[in-house]
Order: structure tokens, then C-alpha cells, then sequence
């Protein structure tokens, strides 16, 4: 199926790109999240009547993850786990537990936005994570992983 990306999308296009998916792809995600519609005649006309709005849009979306990326450059964050005296965590810390940690901070991010290149954290200590507020913004921030006070 042929669609126009109404957002930059990692791995698939820029804003305005007419490009070929798989119908499932299509349908399930890129149609009902508003990242893309159906490439048809009327479709192609209307997304070039409004190309400026979605680039300004897309600009201020730019221009607010930059901001947010300046903001997290070489911040620490501190979770708390319960561990074992060997240092390994019962459990693990979860992208889903730093995006909260974040918020908490007071920094808006989705724990989609969290990517941990070695999966799950399951020991005490320092550790390297990228924060991915938007495709073209990755910052690395240090998630400090500690031993839960009994």
C-alpha cells in the first residue's frame, strides 16, 4: 500500500515522502496513529494545500525535543531495588521504571522513548542509557541503580 508520511518516521521517510508498506503496517499503525494516510489523488492534493502547517508543526515538535534533550544531556537519575548481596537485582529496572523516575524529575517522556541497548538492568550501579525524545534527538543520561534501604 502506497502512503504519505504526515511525520518523520525512523527507518521509513520524512514528512511528504510517498512511500510503500506492507497493508498491515499500513493499517494497524502508520493510518490510525496519524503518521501517514493513503496515497490517492485527492489525498496527494490536500497533504500539498497543508504541507507548510505540517512543517511548522513538525519544526515546533523539533525544537521542543531539543530543548528537553539540552535539559536530560549528562542528568543522572536514582531508582531504587530491592538486591541480593552479590549486587544482582531481584527483578530488573525496566524502561518503564526510568520513564517514570523521569517524570517524577519532571521531564515529560514515554517509556517508548527510553532505549536500553543491553535489555532490562539487573545489577547495582551505574549504568548508559539513550533517551530518544524524538528520531532526530538522542541524548544519553547515567540511571543510577541502588540497593533498596530495608
Amino acid at each position: 500500500m502506497q502512503v504519505i508520511l504526515l511525520d518523520k518516521i525512523a527507518n521509513l521517510g520524512n514528512l511528504g515522502d510517498v512511500v510503500r508498506v506492507k497493508d498491515g503496517y499500513a493499517r494497524n499503525f502508520l493510518i490510525p496513529t496519524g503518521a501517514a494516510r493513503r496515497a490517492t489523488e485527492s489525498a496527494v492534493k490536500e497533504f500539498e494545500a497543508r504541507r507548510a502547517e505540517l512543517e511548522r508543526v513538525a519544526a515546533e515538535k523539533l525544537a521542543t525535543a531539543q530543548a528537553l534533550g539540552e535539559k536530560l544531556s549528562g542528568s543522572t537519575v536514582r531508582i531504587s531495588q530491592k538486591a541480593g548481596v552479590d549486587g544482582r537485582l531481584f527483578g530488573s529496572v525496566t524502561n518503564a521504571d526510568i520513564a517514570e523516575a523521569l517524570k517524577a524529575a519532571g521531564h515529560e517522556i514515554a517509556k517508548a522513548q527510553v532505549r536500553l541497548p543491553n535489555g532490562p538492568l539487573k545489577t547495582l550501579g551505574d549504568h548508559a542509557v539513550s533517551v530518544a525524545p524524538h528520531t532526530d534527538v538522542v541524548v544519553d543520561i547515567t540511571v543510577s541503580v541502588y540497593a533498596l534501604a530495608d
